[in-house]
Order: structure tokens, then sequence, then C-alpha cells
């Protein structure tokens, strides 16, 4: 299923393809609002506020879906913010950050694991269609460039357990411990200013507000991929929702239908 939400959008200028890693290609970290979210409605709990779990729930779900895609620090710099406005004392947001790695990790190790040992398919932890999508857009030309709100060593190894890393001649960018020097909006101004792009010849694809936001802010063209995880099978509503607000072209549940896809993107 293709939706086409601005009728006349196509990728015909596209020579550049610049990718989201979790939720858009790598389903390996599925799960992860699970651990984030509880976590953070734990920690403003602590404050005593007088709130309900569910509104606490409420606060946390809108920022943590605001700031997706964004490194995974401003979604912590944001906690520590509520929990200071409800009158506690906030630890460094990257405390916050290793405790919900810390977390995280203890979820999908055994994911990494089988991966590692040859016991699992890396298909089985992409959304679907995914390496065909790549091969399609490889072998017309576009450079791709992969970019994630993940932590550089994490993502960097994930990918490489998936086997995608080779398609990304532009290259693989994750997140920094220094976070305001490198975004996937510097990514991009970084690539228009070599001359070697300019911002009508991008096509973005992502699960979150960020790499959607950003591509479209120069002019480029969007596929949302509104995955339904882990299956991917199905759209997300929730995301589609949060993924038309930020102007997507095109919303997808995952990439079966490339050939139709590319047809649609490039006819």
């Amino acid at each position: 299923m293709i939706e086409t939400l601005h009728a006349g959008a196509h990728a015909r200028n596209a020579r550049v393809a610049l990718f989201d890693f979790d939720g858009t290609i790598s389903v390996i970290r599925a799960g992860w609002m699970e651990v984030m979210i509880p976590m953070m409605v734990e920690l403003l709990a602590a404050t005593k506020s007088g709130e309900s779990e569910a509104e606490l729930r409420a606060v946390v779900e809108e920022f943590v879906g605001r700031l997706t895609g964004k490194q995974t620090m401003y979604q912590m710099i944001e906690l520590a913010e509520n929990i200071e406005r409800r009158g506690g004392k906030p630890e460094d947001p990257l405390v916050y950050k290793n405790m919900y790695l810390d977390r995280l990790h203890s979820k999908i190790e055994s994911r990494l694991a089988d991966l590692r040992s040859g016991q699992a398919n890396p298909e089985n932890y992409m959304v679907p269609g995914t390496l065909a999508l790549l091969d399609e857009l490889k072998s017309r030309g576009l450079k791709m460039y992969l970019a994630s709100g993940t932590d550089h060593k994490y993502m960097h190894e994930e990918a490489r357990l998936l086997g995608v890393i080779p398609y990304f001649e532009g290259g693989v960018f994750g997140a920094l411990d220094d976070y305001k020097s490198f975004s996937k909006q510097i990514l991009i101004q970084r690539v228009i200013a070599s001359s070697e792009f300019s911002g009508d010849q991008f096509l973005g694809f992502g699960d979150g507000y960020v790499e959607i936001e950003n591509v479209r802010e120069v002019g480029g063209t969007t596929v949302g991929v509104a995955s339904d995880e882990p299956d991917c099978l199905k759209v997300d509503e929730w995301k589609r929702e949060r993924l038309i607000g930020v102007g997507a072209d095109f919303i997808v549940p995952n990439f079966t239908a490339h050939e139709k896809l590319i047809t649609t993107l490039f006819a």
C-alpha cells in the first residue's frame, strides 16, 4: 500500500537518498518506546507532583514522539526539564540516557547475539522489502546516506550485522556524545554545501518527524514509513498521523511494494 498525500509529488530529480535507520530499515530495536516511556514515567512519578500515571504517560508520549529521530539525548534533556518543572532535582541527561540504554540492551541482547552467531537471518530484523528497495535505488545511481539518532557505535554495528553498510556510499552516521556537533539537518546542509547536490535532489525515508521535516525544509521529496513494528505489515496510525503532520509526501507500512513505489516516485 502506498498512500500519496500530495498530488503530483515525485522524485524524478532525486540524486541522493537519506535513510533513517531504526524503524525505517532496522527493527532490531523494536519495542524501544516500551522501555523508554515507562522509565520516564517512573522518574516523573518520583517527583510526587500529584499527577496520575496516565497524565504523566501522556506528557512523556508527546515529547518522546515529537523528538523521535533526533539524538536520544534530546529526549533525556526534555525528561530532565520535566523533572525540574515538577520540583525534582534531575541528574545530568547523560545519566538518564545510560539508564535507558542499559534497559534497552537487556531487551535486545538476544537479537544481537542471534545475528552475530548467524542463527538469525538479517532480513528477519529489517522492514520487509528493504534490500530490494536499496538495490533499486543503487541501480538508479542515487548516492545514499544512513543517519540515526541512535549512538554511532551501536547503530554502526547493527547496520553491519544487517549487511546494509555497502549500500551507503555517502556514509553511515549515528549520534555522538557531543550531540550538538551532528544531526540529520547538519548532514543535509553539509551535502548541499559541498555543491554536489541541491535540496530538491533529496529523497528522504523515515518513520520519525525529524528526517521527514529536514528533507522537506530543503525542498526534497519524502516517504514516511509508518511501520507497525516489529512485523511492519500494516500502517501504524500513530506514526502515520505524525508523519502527515510534518508534510510527508507518501506513506508506506513497508517496502514490499518496492516496484510500485519506485514507479510512483520516478515515473
